[in-house]
């Protein structure tokens, strides 16, 4: 079951990605790196180093409400090289893995480690769920008819969850019990506590923000001339698709974003077009990332005693025969 899980993973946004292509050609992937320059990537490198550091920042907040401790430093070092790992490795969530596991030896839990990024990536993709569901009840969009049932559906799965939360449970000892209470226990000490939902809430309303100029600077850099009020919301809904299991970025945001720009009248191949560059500009604003892993790689090294050198003893052949 996990096998097919994991090919599924890959082979889903593979195929997406194929399908774009037998569709729309090559073009439009040719277009989107060509139209890439010196100055796009300049802008992307800029916004990532303040996303980076923000994702970074929740990362300590949550970490620090489940007791472990994290500096800002380290967090963003291990960002850099989570985010280079999750656009260039299948899945698009090794990175995160390897986060997680690597902080987890160091505080010798590796368990809370990988439970602490995980509800540091959930509470950043919830928040940037919330924001796009605001800008597209309001701003005209492929999909705002849709977005008041999307609206209640979510503020009915909020009150679940906050119901779930509060309510504790029971005696036993089933599964499913033992889950609720941690949950429970994790989203009260790691999310709910004091100040932590307004710091999580303003890094990752920044983050999104920053992605979202991204987006709207490679949308410019293809040849995109439609105002910004139009772009945003499509921006948005790409943001989503990205968030989607992918292959090293490729897959679903190529297919998001040709089918947000077809539906709003700007063609799909200046989506894809924008997507690509949009790909482009953050493989290059996660590059830091290389340096960190080449950093630790070094450092691995110059801690790894040497081998010792075993004794060779050299039996003359009269010596075996007089034995």
């Amino acid at each position: 079951m996990k096998s097919a899980f994991r090919s599924a993973r890959v082979a889903v946004p593979a195929i997406a990605l194929a399908v774009v292509v037998w569709r729309l050609g090559a073009g439009p992937f040719l277009d989107g790196v060509r139209a890439v320059d010196g100055g796009a990537l300049l802008a992307a490198t800029g916004i990532g180093l303040l996303t980076t550091v923000c994702c970074a920042w929740r990362w300590t907040i949550v970490a620090r409400g489940l007791g472990v401790r994290l500096s800002l430093s380290a967090a963003v070092a291990a960002y850099y090289r989570s985010i280079f790992l999750n656009l260039t490795l299948p899945g698009g969530v090794a990175g995160d893995v390897h986060r997680g596991v690597s902080h987890g030896r160091d505080v010798h839990d590796v368990g809370l480690a990988l439970r602490i990024v995980a509800w540091e990536r959930a509470a950043g993709q919830v928040v940037q769920a919330l924001l796009t569901i605001a800008v597209l009840l309001v701003v005209p969009s492929p999909v705002r008819s849709s977005m008041p049932l999307v609206a209640v559906v979510l503020a009915v799965t909020a009150a679940g969850a906050v119901l779930a939360v509060r309510v504790r449970p029971g005696g036993g000892r089933s599964r499913w019990k033992r889950l609720r209470s941690a949950v429970a226990a994790d989203l009260r000490a790691g999310l709910l506590r004091r100040e932590t939902p307004a710091l999580i809430a303003l890094t990752s309303t920044v983050v999104v923000l920053g992605h979202a100029v991204t987006f709207l600077v490679a949308a410019r850099t293809v040849g995109v001339a439609a105002p910004i009020s139009r772009l945003l919301p499509l921006a948005l809904l790409a943001l989503l698709a990205m968030a989607l299991p992918s292959v090293a970025g490729w897959g679903p945001r190529e297919g998001g974003t040709a089918w947000v720009f077809a539906s709003a009248g700007l063609g799909a191949d200046r989506g894809a077009a924008t997507a690509v560059a949009y790909g482009v500009m953050a493989i290059v604003a996660g590059l830091p990332g290389v340096l960190v892993l080449v950093a630790g790689w070094l450092h691995r090294r110059r801690l790894t005693p040497l081998p010792a050198r075993i004794p060779v003893v050299v039996v003359r052949a009269e010596e075996v025969a007089d034995a």
